[in-house]
């Protein structure tokens, strides 16, 4: 599985009901797409949940390589870039996927949290702990799924976690769900995907 997110921060004085709009109107034509796991169409005002910007933030997981390539290849990411210029997409290699007690309700919140891995730490070690504080965060009341994956260029962990209501006091940068698209959630890998 492969996860991806992209940040489009905009101007402090942007008005964001454009990107609720955009959403509105385009969100559902990820609804059916193949290879996709699930896309939580991601923004944060600026003041509201602590955000210190306005950003259109999308995060992705891809059951299939193909999937992912096929969207950023595709006319769907190309409209992006036509409209708001051509981002750097972050790109994670996923540990694990758990799905939560609410897997069924509709995302209103989702939490990243991000954090540098330990120098010198055994790697096994590190993703044992990674694997385990997702598993746990999964069962937390609410939790609709929560994935970990790691950036092996830089060494960097993050957990992603969507939640059915308003997000619980975790760490990490708070985001509102617009929309979730879930086409092949079914068949996401959970737990170890390894």
């Amino acid at each position: 599985m492969h996860a991806l997110q992209y940040e489009i921060t905009l101007p402090a004085d942007y008005d964001m009901g454009v990107i609720r709009d955009r959403v509105a109107a385009k969100g559902h034509l990820l609804d059916d797409f193949p290879g996709l796991g699930f896309k939580a169409y991601l923004m944060r005002e600026r003041g509201v949940d602590g955000s210190p910007v306005n950003q259109y933030a999308p995060f992705y997981l891809w059951n299939t390589a193909e999937g992912m390539n096929s969207f950023l290849w595709g006319p769907g990411f190309q409209g992006l870039t036509d409209d708001f210029g051509r981002p750097v997409v972050q790109h994670w290699t996923t540990l694990a996927y758990e799905a939560g007690p609410a897997v069924d309700a509709p995302p209103k919140a989702a939490v990243r949290h991000r954090a540098p891995l330990a120098e010198g730490a055994r790697i096994a070690d590190l993703a044992t702990g990674l694997l385990d504080d997702a598993a746990a965060l999964s069962r937390v009341d609410g939790a609709v799924g929560v994935t970990v994956a790691v950036d092996p260029r830089h060494w960097e962990a993050v957990t992603f976690s969507l939640w059915a209501h308003e997000a619980p006091a975790e760490r990490g940068e708070v985001f509102q769900v617009l929309h979730c698209s879930t086409p092949e959630r079914d068949r996401l890998v959970r737990g170890r995907s390894w």
